[in-house]
């Protein structure tokens, strides 16, 4: 059987790809051996997410990043681009791989209900964890889906947060010592702290895992996985669980494409990006023009979006052509970087990209687009 899959590990400021290398390969081989063995695009595509989910370097599943008050509340969604069902959960704690419960509310949507009722397609919190028990998922303590990195980059930045936060406070406190206050701001240009919300400071914030995938039957499915942007408020809802924002999927008798998205997410629920990415497709006989147009009009030029500050989002984006039985996978990102890894059924080894931007670009202000075409040999 044939099919394809492309995963990635997050857009951001990767100091050093090599700790993806492996598990993007990983990703890609267990995907593909699904295909192989007769198996769908989403059950290829929750399968390759679970991999990342797992291995402790992303911020997905166990590894992710910590909360305000210093607990574990992850994210994920799924969509399958033939039925257009979609799946996601929010703020589980318990729950092993997030997607794995994404997956089964996405496939309860084509479940009917009694009494007509219409069945979840996001579900949150203690709700989410009893829907995972009920349907079977691994469930586990939160404290085990904590690792020492996620507690190293925590009580780091906590720590720095709280420095400025006490430095702010010191210079209201001082208003009416001019020399106070000249001193105090005299530290602060010494001891300059990172914004919790600097993507250049925080370099495991933005790394989101992400995979889409295409079957034989042309079927494609997206999906993405996120632990939330590190010092998150309690309870925050990213747009690794927002429709229309982390991941989008549509399959057409001309064009199938499906869509992952990562970066800033608030700015990513407010522009739609993984949705406009898709529809900016279908309008376009480009896929590189179209990316670029999406990202420049729809995002960094978007008047939904704060134009004083530097705008990160990263997209894997899959379109498949069923009357030529070939397609591209295409990596576009404004940030400093994008890790991803692709691989088909007919591949011994997947391929692994280490995309960075430019230097003549500007990170959060400029965009880069490249990509790969593939066959869909059965």
């Amino acid at each position: 059987m044939a099919g394809f899959v492309a995963v990635h590990t997050g857009a951001g400021n990767c100091i050093d790809e090599t700790k993806y290398h492996r598990v993007i390969k990983e990703a890609c081989i267990r995907a593909t051996d699904i295909l192989r063995n007769g198996g769908n695009a989403v059950d290829a595509c929750e399968a390759a997410i679970m991999r990342l989910e797992n291995c402790g370097y992303t911020n997905a599943g166990y590894g992710s990043n910590l909360c305000m008050d210093g607990t574990i509340q992850c994210d994920a969604s799924i969509m399958n681009g033939t039925t257009l069902n979609f799946g996601a959960c929010t703020n589980v704690s318990r729950v092993k791989n997030p997607i794995q419960l994404a997956r089964r509310i996405c496939d309860s949507q084509s479940n009917p209900q009694l009494m007509e009722r219409i069945p979840p397609m996001i579900l949150a919190g203690n709700g989410a964890e009893r829907y995972a028990e009920e349907m079977g998922c691994t469930m586990i303590e939160p404290t085990v889906l904590i690792s020492s990195k996620a507690k190293f980059l925590y009580n780091h930045y906590k720590s720095k947060y709280e420095l400025v936060a006490g430095n702010r406070s010191n210079k209201n406190a001082s208003v009416d010592e001019e020399v106070e206050e000249t001193e105090q701001e005299s530290q602060d240009s010494i001891m300059p702290v990172p914004d919790p919300g600097n993507e250049v400071e925080l370099t495991a914030a933005l790394d989101t895992v992400g995979a889409v995938c295409v079957d034989a039957s042309g079927q494609t499915a997206a999906g993405c996985s996120s632990g939330g942007i590190l010092l998150k408020v309690p309870g925050r809802v990213g747009q690794a669980a927002s429709y229309g924002a982390g991941c989008w999927a549509t399959d057409t008798d001309d064009l199938s494409i499906a869509t992952c998205t990562t970066g800033n997410g608030e700015y990513l629920m407010k522009t739609l990006l993984a949705k406009e990415i898709c529809n900016g497709a279908f309008t376009s006989d480009c896929a590189v023009t179209s990316l670029h147009k999406t990202f420049k009009q729809k995002f960094l030029d978007s008047p939904l979006l704060p134009q004083q500050q530097d705008l990160y989002a990263g997209a894997l984006t899959l379109l498949y052509y069923p009357k030529q039985s070939s397609g591209e996978v295409m990596w576009s990102h404004t940030t400093q970087s994008f890790c991803v890894g692709y691989m088909a059924t007919t591949q011994k080894v997947p391929k692994f990209v280490f995309s960075p931007l430019p230097t003549y670009s500007v990170p959060g202000r400029s965009c880069v687009v490249n990509g790969h075409n593939f066959p869909l040999r059965i």
